[in-house]
């Protein structure tokens, strides 16, 4: 069986697609500040802004394709903390290109649908890039600088991303689901769209990138653009909960740190006939939660 690296391994993408990549691979993962344990998969403490460490971890495992899920992926942080999230989403992501060139093997890296400003969706793989928030410009650039090392790279952007939480890293349903239990209202806007996708469709659509050994840019976005007020409708339907504590509001009522584009929804039909294929959003919140 071929060996599969997943740097992140700790991340909620990483750990979800550990879980899905065992089927086919023998899997290793990296993680860096928090130990994590996935049953089937062997992790190793890494430091991946260190080349000299990573280089170090290639030669021991001897992967034969990498998946590089590894960032500082919340909008905020990569804001207040521009020189330290740099380090974590361009530096390891040059790293991580280096050495796959060097070796020729298969990598898929997951970038983002942040990229874009929001003003022009559906984005097809070849639209102008244009971020307005520090997480996107770090992924723009780690995007040109990777490429130019190892052009058989593949470049998935990902959209955002809904499913069964590390131990370590929630996605946005836990914090929806844990207040409307509880009974408190949350505030969701009508006016912010995306294409979601489960964490076990987008693990899927990265393994058919590495195991296809895709070159260059790739969406992986979900089959339908909802608002998050909607997105949080269709949740509490499919779980039974309150939808009367879903209250709408809009992005220009709140203030945040990070700017936020109002519709980044992919146009993934590329990934689509290549076989990826995404439920609806209902059947992947009922398959999350049978």
């Amino acid at each position: 069986m071929k060996k599969l690296l997943v740097t992140g391994a700790s991340g909620f993408l990483g750990w979800n697609l550990c879980q899905q990549a065992q089927a086919n691979w023998e899997v290793y993962g990296t993680y860096f500040t928090h130990e994590v344990k996935i049953p089937g998969a062997t992790l190793y403490k890494t430091d991946l802004k260190d080349f000299a460490a990573l280089a170090q971890l290639f030669k021991k495992i001897q992967p034969d394709a990498i998946i590089h899920t590894a960032a500082a992926s919340k909008p905020n942080f990569c804001q207040t903390n521009p020189n330290e999230s740099f380090a974590i989403n361009v530096t390891a992501a040059v790293n991580i290109a280096r050495l796959c060139g060097e070796r020729n093997l298969p990598c898929a890296f997951t970038s983002t649908d942040l990229v874009f400003d929001g003003k022009h969706p559906f984005y097809k793989e070849s639209d102008r890039i244009c971020p307005i928030n520090y997480y996107g410009e770090q992924k723009a650039i780690a995007e040109q600088k990777m490429s130019e090392i190892y052009p058989a790279i593949a470049i998935c952007r990902m959209p955002l991303m809904f499913g069964a939480p590390s131990p370590l890293a929630a996605s946005f349903l836990q914090g929806m689901i844990s207040n409307l239990k509880a009974g408190k209202e949350i505030n969701l806007f009508v006016d912010e769209f995306r294409t979601p996708a489960s964490a076990t469709a987008a693990s899927q659509g990265l393994l058919l990138a590495v195991e296809n050994q895709i070159q260059g840019i790739l969406h992986l976005g979900g089959k339908e653009r909802i608002s998050r007020y909607d997105f949080g409708l269709l949740l509490a339907d499919v779980l039974q909960l309150p939808t009367d504590l879903i209250k709408p509001g809009k992005q220009a009522d709140v203030v945040v740190i990070a700017p936020r584009s109002s519709d980044t929804s992919l146009d993934s039909s590329k990934a689509f006939a290549l076989g990826y294929q995404p439920l609806s959003l209902k059947e992947e919140l009922v398959n999350l939660f049978k």
